[in-house]
């Protein structure tokens, strides 16, 4: 890799600012390969070894991570929570990166989420204006009347909001239980929940099963795969179809 400033290393880490660092580094607090820097010294990030304090301080990885997690019961998709509750976070620790959710899963529902350190995909798939569909496996409680089904796919108001159209259909009733596939444009908090909830529905299971094209297929719960380039690119506007 070629050589960069050693102000410019620091700054690219987010550690301090050019001019602090220019301070520290004069104060001979900064160490590159166990000597003392100086100035105008240039550094390797993968070969060298910076140390601040006393501290090595390790390079803020470029490389870009995309992962596919079948989110399981339990786990609320944020990077930390106050409560003490896990998070996916614990599911993908052995990756390494650090890396994201892109979006919301509640802690009761399951399925299809995605995690990566891409800023440009995350605002791509969270964008209303993309208009990324995705679907869910909903089993509902009891069957399904009519007059429900109707206003399910009739435009609503949630908490004062206008939803955009979705689209619900109903694919089979087992055990006295309706299995359905509800299709939203955008993701609202809590939405189909609520929409349920205004109908007089209960949910048994929600399973978030695809984000466009991307399906979450034969991934076991709780597991995780890295995307492959086919699904990145289709992800990223690249391509039209997986």
């Amino acid at each position: 890799m070629e050589k960069i400033r050693l102000q410019k290393f620091f700054t690219d880490n987010k550690i301090m600012s050019r001019r602090a660092t220019e301070r520290v580094i004069s104060a001979g607090n900064v160490k590159i390969n166990g000597r003392i820097a100086i100035l105008g010294d240039k550094v390797d990030p993968e070969c060298d070894i910076i140390e601040y304090n006393g501290k090595i301080i390790k390079p803020i990885s470029n490389k870009k991570t995309y992962i596919m997690l079948n989110k399981p019961l339990g786990y609320v998709t944020t990077t930390s929570d106050e409560k003490g509750r896990e998070t996916v976070l614990s599911l993908v620790s052995e990756i390494g990166e650090r890396i994201y959710p892109v979006g919301r899963l509640d802690m009761f529902s399951e399925g299809l989420l995605i995690l990566t350190n891409d800023g440009e995909l995350t605002n791509r798939l969270t964008h209303p204006k993309n208009n990324m569909p995705k679907q869910y496996s909903v089993i509902i409680k009891g069957e399904i009347s009519p007059d429900a089904l109707h206003i399910l796919n009739s435009p609503m108001e949630i908490d004062g909001y206008k939803l955009k159209p979705v689209k619900v259909r109903i694919v089979s009733n087992k055990n006295g239980n309706s299995n359905t596939i509800f299709t939203l444009n955008e993701g609202r908090n809590r939405q189909i929940r609520k929409m349920c909830e205004k109908c007089g529905l209960t949910i048994m299971r929600l399973t978030r099963i695809s984000i466009g094209k991307l399906k979450l297929g034969e991934l076991e719960r709780g597991k995780w795969r890295y995307l492959t380039k086919d699904e990145i690119d289709y992800l990223c506007g690249r391509r039209e179809s997986i």
